[in-house]
């Protein structure tokens, strides 16, 4: 009996140290994507400012961007990576291989399609999506012109989605997450080198950035189909007739488009309540667009290296625990991310609410960007900080829905906050103008998450484990101690008057992030929080 006890708290812990270290993995190379995009963005940022131009791109670039969580990341991969998993832990390798062969094909021939039809209709989804870029009609053309550009970057990231949940699937973590880094690559050289050449030939220099997103997406492509040999699994394309009636009547295949259109109903909802600001912000002061982009880019961070790290690696293992019916370590998974979330989500939030115009002005506040555009983000980037601990742990609470193939309930429970966010915005907005808008999704996502929790507590999917109390009291402690000091260091320094002394502003920022740093986990040890503890649980 004991041997057999030593073996279980040995396994358990194994899997623990096993999802970590993958996690991690995924953060590490997803901190090198959001370092190589701010980057991006700080060069955009700089070269182009914050204009009707601007406001363009980003515009353009959020069309394909929407398409690409509302199908590739979004319902195709909700859809197609529990299907997968439990195809490899129940039928072997061939009925997989067969799968990814099928899906493959349905997916290229839908997408040759979508490309045909955005492309000719780039006109009337700009009007969709931002018709108050018509105020600038040098900005609404312009836009025009790089959506056709970049539109077949959908198709482009819907197959690296579709590369990137058979390689999660195995484990094979490493490739998708560094990939999004040639897209910044290839935008920063676009940015660099390319804006030039075409204004000394008499061309709009934006018009670089749309040539950079397509490289980057071609790019992105390239890397994935070695990773997928190299494990034996790149898909096999049938190019005719018979071969897509072939693939489209397979079970399998079905069952993941079955599992795509709630998905999809799930997904579009929050990409509604995306297109709804962005067409809001067109109709606000010049610039609002891109206030509200460079606040998302800094969101990402955390976002991803917390929420997106913690959904990619567990997704694929819930749903092999639901398959092997192992509900014990289904929950015990559950529970192990969201103490993650809070650990690591909350003191972000704070600093994301009190330590932002710093992080803003040492990013950005260069070149074009000027005082005024360091506050109007900074307050954006504060709106989209009251949400941030939704935001995050709706990457690790939904997957819990989604590994036991249950779409309906996060869609049905999106579809009601997105009503409420939106009458959010009818209070915030005139209010706080585009601020308002980041706040409401702030807001909304808190909602989701806590409506997400209690279903998955309800249903006996997540029990909590013992110390939820005590974990959290030292958290709190922790980040109340965090806030004082970030508060004092948000106004020792005048952070938008020296904008020629950037290392020194550099220099500052991280000083004072690595004291942050060292004082939340040094004052969580001090409270008693066991780190090593946290990991074997």
């Amino acid at each position: 009996m004991q041997s057999t006890l030593r073996w279980l708290v040995c396994g358990g812990y194994t899997r623990a140290v096993s999802l970590f270290k993958a996690a991690s993995t995924v953060s590490v190379l997803t901190l090198v994507s959001r370092v190589t995009g701010l980057a991006r963005e700080l060069l955009i940022a700089a070269t182009f400012g914050a204009s009707a131009l601007t406001d363009a791109f980003n515009v353009a670039f959020r069309i394909p961007n929407l398409l690409r969580r509302l199908f590739a990341e979004g319902a195709f991969s909700q859809a197609f990576v529990p299907v997968l998993a439990a195809t490899k832990e129940q039928q072997g390798d061939e009925a997989t291989q067969r799968l990814v062969d099928h899906v493959a094909t349905v997916l290229v021939w839908a997408l040759v399609l979508t490309c045909v039809v955005g492309v000719a209709g780039a006109p009337l989804l700009v009007y969709a999506l931002a018709s108050g870029l018509q105020q600038s009609p040098q900005g609404f053309d312009a836009a025009v012109v790089m959506t056709r550009w970049m539109f077949p970057y959908i198709a482009c990231m819907s197959l690296v989605a579709l590369s990137a949940g058979i390689l999660n699937t195995w484990r094979r973590y490493a490739v998708p997450a560094a990939t999004p880094v040639l897209l910044n690559l290839a935008m920063i050289a676009a940015a660099w080198w390319g804006a030039p050449q075409l204004a000394a030939h008499g061309v709009q220099p934006v018009y670089a950035l749309a040539g950079g997103v397509m490289l980057g997406g071609l790019l992105q492509l390239g890397v994935q189909w070695p990773a997928l040999r190299r494990i034996g699994l790149r898909p096999k394309v049938a190019f005719n007739w018979t071969g897509l009636r072939a693939a489209w009547d397979d079970p399998a295949t079905r069952n993941v488009a079955r599992l795509m259109l709630p998905a999809l109903l799930g997904v579009s909802v929050a990409q509604l309540s995306l297109l709804i600001n962005t067409q809001i912000a067109s109709h606000l002061a010049t610039g609002s667009v891109s206030w509200l982009s460079y606040a998302d880019r800094l969101m990402e961070f955390p976002t991803a290296l917390l929420g997106v790290a913690l959904g990619v690696v567990l997704t694929p293992q819930l749903a092999a625990a639901r398959a092997a019916q192992d509900g014990e370590r289904y929950s015990a998974m559950l529970d192990w991310g969201l103490r993650l979330v809070m650990l690591l989500a909350v003191p972000c939030a704070i600093a994301l609410l009190l330590f932002s115009k710093p992080l803003v002005s040492v990013l950005y506040h260069y070149g074009a960007f000027t005082d005024h555009d360091v506050r109007q983000t900074t307050t954006a980037l504060m709106g989209y900080g009251a949400g941030l601990v939704g935001l995050v742990a709706i990457k690790v609470l939904a997957p819990g829905y989604y590994a036991a193939q249950d779409i309906r309930t996060p869609v049905r429970i999106a579809v009601v906050v997105l009503v409420v966010t939106q009458l959010l915005n009818i209070a915030f907005v005139p209010l706080l103008q585009h601020a308002g808008l980041a706040l409401s999704i702030g807001v909304g996502a808190l909602i989701n998450a806590a409506w997400l929790l209690a279903g998955l507590h309800r249903r006996g999917s997540w029990r909590p484990q013992p110390g939820w109390g005590v974990f959290l009291l030292q958290v709190f402690a922790a980040s109340a101690l965090l806030a004082v000091f970030l508060m004092w260091a948000a106004g020792a320094f005048a952070w938008t008057a020296m904008p020629d002394a950037k290392l020194v502003r550099i220099g500052l920022v991280t000083v004072m992030v690595t004291a942050a740093v060292a004082l939340y986990f040094g004052a969580a040890w001090a409270a008693g929080l066991r780190f090593r503890a946290l990991l074997r649980r």
